[in-house]
């Protein structure tokens, strides 16, 4: 499904779209000043500045409908897919009003409510109500307070953090994430600047900025002890090589989430694996595909956002949807390496990965909906022993590379190979003892480590320049903590029964 971009543009707003266009042009990762500065007071005040940036509405925060849906009937499920793609662009389109509009928001106090997220509720609450009939009319139960969740509220640029806490380079687990947003808390990692003026900064307005960075070296280690491995554990593991998307297969689609629906996750993945996975695929589609593994039997959909480089360069998307037009802009890198690799559980044996089972392991919007499935870890070789971030990049010292790495969940229900949420169909093992909640068996761990050679991004008088950022919806302002990665598990020939029993016989296969 696509959508009709183009707007009209009003003389102020285009004067404030030229003025970031020439901070863009200026070598990046800049602040837009005068558009973040309320209209009576200097540029040129610190005080004032500072006092202006902490005072705009940074982004808009909508509760996400999607994670309450726990049963949706298959009859229903295309429909109900359609309608919550309709619910991110809603907000995407609400999103790029507010960017766009900084010299009204100045003049008006009751700009932003009232010709941005007041609309914005209208088009939630009629879009809400189009799901409820979509599941009714086949027969299933709606939630009347789901409809509460309509209204959408607005974050300054100083609640921008993840989860509204403090600048923290926290880690989760060992390897899995906050199954209720507070466990394992790490040690917090100092800001890379901590008296920089608040600011929502990066090429397009939406981030990174300074603070989203820490000098990995003055990070305290904070990688917890991984679970003791019992009698039954499976301890062997399966390396599947399927290269680093060198040939660039790009696109900003999601089938798990947005089925059907053009530019359904609003920012560019890249794909390794099977080679044919877009808005449209299907489970028979998957299965004729060709895949990018030296094993032919593994035709699994291995995805994940790309990272970039704000360093002025520009890439194929900069005026694209997914791309430039929602506020992804730099150059893709393409990893130097990308190792998956799946692992057993140090509690039982492994049952096999059942066909086309889905999973998403993070969460795209913690900017707005907090940390409780955050799995974002970042860190620089060397350090990946020692150091896990989830809330800020790290700058690599000389001579070391970033390292973006997954651990999805291994535990599976037995019975689902997707849920209505996308979440609770599988599970993380508990992550001191590595058991699997009641009613869940311990499935094939996959993970994955990503490495990058990036310039390391320089911060000066609070600002950051020849930034990095991982794709993402516009309005999550580009925070590490909102890294995720997709898979579908497609195989042939019995893959996945081989990749169970070599785990569980303790060898190292590939």
């Amino acid at each position: 499904m696509g959508r009709n971009t183009r707007k009209r543009r009003t003389p102020l707003a285009t004067k404030a779209i030229a003025a970031s266009a020439a901070l863009v042009l200026g070598g990046g990762g800049l602040l837009w000043a005068q558009m973040n500065a309320s209209a009576h007071e200097s540029n040129n005040s610190a005080q004032n500045y500072t006092k202006a940036a902490a005072a705009t509405v940074a982004t808009i925060s909508c509760p996400d409908v999607g994670q309450k849906l726990t049963s949706v009937p298959d009859r229903a499920k295309q429909g109900v897919a359609t309608e919550l793609a309709n619910l991110d662009k809603q907000i995407t389109e609400a999103y790029a009003r507010l960017a766009s509009t900084r010299q009204a928001q100045a003049n008006d106090a009751n700009f932003v409510q009232n010709a941005i997220v007041g609309p914005l509720k209208e088009k939630r609450a009629a879009t809400i109500d189009r799901i409820r009939i979509d599941v009714t009319r086949v027969g299933g139960t709606f939630d009347s307070a789901l409809a509460q969740l309509a209204a959408c509220t607005t974050q300054t640029a100083n609640q921008t953090t993840a989860g509204g806490g403090n600048n923290n380079g926290g880690q989760n687990n060992n390897n899995g994430q906050n199954n209720n947003g507070n466990n394992g808390q790490a040690t917090a990692a100092p800001s890379a600047s901590a008296s920089a003026p608040a600011n929502i900064g990066g090429q397009a307005g939406n981030g990174p900025v300074a603070a989203d960075f820490v000098d990995i070296t003055k990070v305290a280690p904070n990688v917890l002890a991984k679970p003791q491995k019992q009698q039954s554990a499976s301890t062997g593991s399966f390396t599947t090589r399927c290269g680093v998307n060198a040939n660039k297969n790009h696109n900003s689609d999601n089938v798990i989430v947005a089925p059907g629906v053009t530019n359904g996750a609003h920012h560019t993945h890249d794909y390794v694996g099977n080679q044919k996975v877009n808005a449209f695929s299907t489970n028979d589609s998957l299965l004729a595909a060709p895949s990018s593994c030296q094993n032919q039997s593994d035709l699994s959909a291995y995805y994940w956002p790309v990272v970039r480089v704000q360093d002025g360069t520009q890439d194929f998307d900069q005026n694209a949807l997914g791309g430039g037009k929602e506020g992804n802009v730099g150059k893709i890198l393409t990893p130097q390496s990308a190792q998956i690799k799946y692992v057993g559980s140090p509690a039982a044996k492994v049952v096999a990965m059942p066909q086309f089972l889905r999973i998403i392991t993070g969460d795209a919007k913690t900017t707005t909906n907090g940390l409780a499935n955050a799995n974002a870890h970042w860190s620089c070789t060397g350090f990946e022993n020692k150091v896990q971030l989830t809330e800020q990049y790290p700058i690599c010292p000389q001579g070391s590379n970033v390292v973006r790495t997954f651990a999805f969940q291994s535990c599976w229900d037995g019975v689902n190979v997707d849920s209505a949420n996308h979440r609770t169909h599988v599970a993380f093992a508990d992550p001191a003892s590595g058991v699997c909640p009641n009613g869940f068996k311990a499935i094939p761990q996959l993970t994955m480590r990503l490495v990058y050679k990036i310039t390391p991004p320089t911060i000066q008088n609070g600002q950051v320049k020849n930034a990095y950022a991982v794709d993402g919806f516009p309005e999550q302002l580009h925070k590490p903590s909102t890294d995720h990665d997709d898979f579908i598990s497609v195989t042939k020939n019995n893959l996945a029964a081989k990749i169970a029993n070599c785990i569980n016989t303790g060898r190292k296969c590939q």
